[in-house]
């Protein structure tokens, strides 16, 4: 039945008013901190350069008959980053953003992120952000827990901080810094412990493997999990950090199993992003045959742009842990139809 239908709508309604309830309590929490709450353009030239990240297409025709092509941004990265160049130093924004080619109960085409950025702070000031911002969206929200699929997290718990060289040792039984710069001994550990490779698989590919089968699954179990020092090959926004410049100062955070935010030491290089992006995009041309223009202007800004940290959290799925449901479409106002009964 139609989600408009009233008893529907009645049974469903619940869950939006404690969806409503997180919003304002974060709203409030970061106006008490001095960020300033900003709304930036859903169209760009350039929806963002990671190389799965897939967006929705379209072009502005002009008066004149001219056409520009401009894509539904993937993230505000880009244009919250031009704000901190134009001398913002703590902005956060609840923005609506696109990616194709994602269904499924924790993916939906059309969502909400919370992204929020500190100039002149590093990642361990976000690391606090995300404990309160968590805990703050349980007490809203009246959860004592949250829970997924028989896992269960304490919203309120001590975080669980975790490196990706440990996490490797932990959960995969592989040594992740003696293969950082080898694909085929790579392969070769994978093998060693039941995970499948193929002959085209690059280094990445088998990165993303191990961690989706061997480490998210045991990540947030208890309690939140802060994943970090992610290879500097898998941080394309990010600097390296200062002690090793092998790895990034990168972190993602876990609650039941559930990725839900990104977080980056925000690179400031605009000839080391521009190699990273262009490197990214011809990767997506091999293996989608596509790819997106660079955003010459964000190259610019971040020439003056300050030393800063962002993070981008999922704000449906913490909602959806927040409020019990099973899926996106469940704390969704306007649900896509052909995901409903």
């Amino acid at each position: 039945m139609p989600f408009w239908t009233p008893e529907i709508y009645a049974a469903r309604r619940p869950r939006l008013l404690r969806r409503g309830a997180i919003r304002r309590a974060l709203s409030s929490w970061f106006d008490a901190q001095g960020f300033l709450e900003v709304e930036t353009a859903t169209l760009a030239v350039s929806p963002g350069n990671e190389t799965h990240l897939h967006a929705f297409s379209t072009e502005e025709r002009r008066l004149d008959g001219t056409r520009i092509p401009l894509h539904l941004v993937t993230s505000p990265e880009f244009q919250l980053k031009k704000l901190l160049s134009a001398g913002e130093t703590r902005i956060v924004e609840f923005a609506r953003v696109f990616r194709n080619r994602e269904q499924g109960p924790l993916n939906a085409p059309e969502f909400t992120m919370l992204e929020w950025y500190r100039a002149g702070e590093t990642t361990e000031k976000l690391v606090e952000d995300v404990a309160t911002i968590i805990a703050l969206s349980a007490d809203a929200a009246g959860a004592r827990a949250f829970s997924w699929r028989g896992v269960d997290c304490d919203p309120r718990a001590a975080l669980e901080r975790i490196t990706l060289s440990t996490a490797f040792h932990r959960h995969a039984g592989i040594d992740l810094e003696a293969v950082l710069d080898n694909r085929d001994l790579f392969a070769a550990a994978l093998r060693a412990t039941g995970i499948r490779t193929a002959p085209d698989d690059t280094w990445s590919d088998l990165f993303s493997r191990v961690v989706s089968e061997r480490i998210e699954p045991q990540l947030g179990n208890g309690r939140v999990s802060i994943l970090e020092r992610y290879p500097i090959s898998e941080a394309a926004l990010a600097r390296p950090c200062e002690d090793d410049p092998r790895f990034a100062d990168r972190f993602e955070v876990y609650a039941c199993g559930i990725e839900l935010a990104n977080a980056f030491g925000e690179l400031t290089d605009p000839a080391e992003q521009r190699r990273r992006f262009e490197a990214d995009m011809a990767e997506k041309e091999r293996l989608y045959g596509e790819r997106y223009p660079i955003d010459e202007d964000f190259l610019k800004a971040l020439k003056s742009m300050p030393a800063a940290s962002g993070i981008a959290l999922g704000f449906d799925r913490l909602v959806m842990l927040a409020t019990g449901a099973g899926s996106i479409d469940e704390i969704s106002f306007t649900p896509r139809q052909r995901a409903l009964p």
